[in-house]
């Protein structure tokens, strides 16, 4: 038995709540870094597509090229703005618990799709260290792995939305 003086977190029962608010923070916390690092991804490739010539031309010229950068521009700008509503939610001490896991779920999935655009856009130098894309490639795969993984993240929404509806789950 803890004496009552021990507890943590403003006292018996409260434990689990206080969790769930540190998990949230941390989600919120992988989505920044995801956002960030969306849009660092996105800066190499539009650099890398303007300087790298193919057929006398910058491979940003080609249609397939801007295709990928538009589509990374699109997940990194949704990435940012759920990181934004998430943690202006979460500093104005709402519950974001079903938000929280929705951004870290959806930038670190999008931060995957855009690393693999990066490196398809750097071609066989989308492998070598100078062009620090290949680093990203393999770290934003860690990061739908922490604070809860890419499924975890799903079944929490999912739920969290069904039992609101009614449903025991």
């Amino acid at each position: 038995m803890v004496p009552a003086a021990n507890f943590l977190a403003g006292g018996r029962g409260r434990g689990f709540k206080t969790a769930m608010k540190v998990l949230d923070r941390g989600r919120i916390h992988m989505s920044a870094l995801a956002s960030g690092m969306c849009h660092r991804l996105l800066q190499e490739s539009v650099q890398y597509a303007v300087e790298r010539k193919q057929f006398g031309q910058a491979i940003g010229a080609f249609q397939l090229v801007q295709g990928m950068i538009a589509d990374s521009k699109v997940d990194a700008y949704a990435a940012w703005l759920m990181t934004q509503d998430a943690a202006r939610g979460f500093d104005a001490g709402e519950k974001v618990a079903i938000n929280a896991s929705a951004c870290k779920y959806f930038t670190t999935e999008a931060v995957g799709r855009v690393a693999d655009r990066a490196v398809q856009i750097h071609g066989g130098a989308g492998y070598m260290a100078e062009y620090k894309v290949e680093r990203f490639y393999r770290d934003v795969r860690l990061l739908r792995i922490y604070e809860g993984t890419s499924q975890i993240q799903q079944t929490i929404i999912a739920k969290s939305l069904l039992r609101e509806a009614g449903l025991k789950v």
